[in-house]
């Protein structure tokens, strides 16, 4: 009988440790299951947010790209326009002697010309710069020549003269007014 007792007990206790066996494989298996769920979920994460953060860069690139081909296409215009201001200056020079030699058909006819060169290049962007004489000298606006004695107290600081005709191109100040200063 004892025999059969300790039989009984040694069977009993191989099936308690298959049932816990079993019971911590389970538990195990449930373990890893939800580690791998976590591990999965965080590489998600990462993964959406490395997506993000390259398109985000994406975005920032084309907005970069755009604005760089709006400042070179400026850029080119400017050079343009720098080179061709000269010729503008002779138009205006030219109009200047032919109002003195009074001939009103000739002065018509080089308005006409200069007005439409004047306003294909405004088309295109150009400004002049509005200056007149009494204004006050401002250094970020004029480039003085000269100064000379002011003919008046109030002509002290102010522009006396000017010389040559400033012009911007959009916001972009491409030659400064050449003008004559009170001291």
């Amino acid at each position: 009988m004892s025999e059969n007792i300790n039989k009984e007990e040694v069977e009993n206790e191989d099936n308690f440790q298959k049932e816990n066996t079993q019971e911590i494989e389970n538990n195990t298996e449930e373990i890893s299951e939800n580690e791998k769920e976590d591990t999965c979920e965080e590489l998600l994460l990462q993964e959406k947010d490395k997506f993000l953060r390259l398109f985000a860069e994406f975005e920032n690139y084309k907005k970069r790209t755009a604005k760089e081909r709006i400042e070179l296409i400026s850029t080119a215009n400017q050079s343009l326009m720098t080179s061709i201001l000269p010729v503008l200056d002779d138009f205006e020079r030219g109009i200047s002697e032919i109002k003195k030699a009074k001939d009103s058909e000739l002065l018509k006819g080089m308005e006409l010309i200069k007005n439409k060169f004047a306003n294909i290049l405004k088309g295109k962007g150009l400004e002049e710069i509005k200056v007149k004489t009494g204004d006050t000298f401002d250094v970020e606006i004029h480039e003085a020549i000269t100064q000379i004695p002011a003919p008046n107290k109030k002509m002290i600081g102010k522009l006396i003269d000017v010389v040559e005709t400033g012009y911007k191109l959009g916001d972009k100040i491409i030659r400064y007014p050449k003008v004559v200063v009170g001291k």
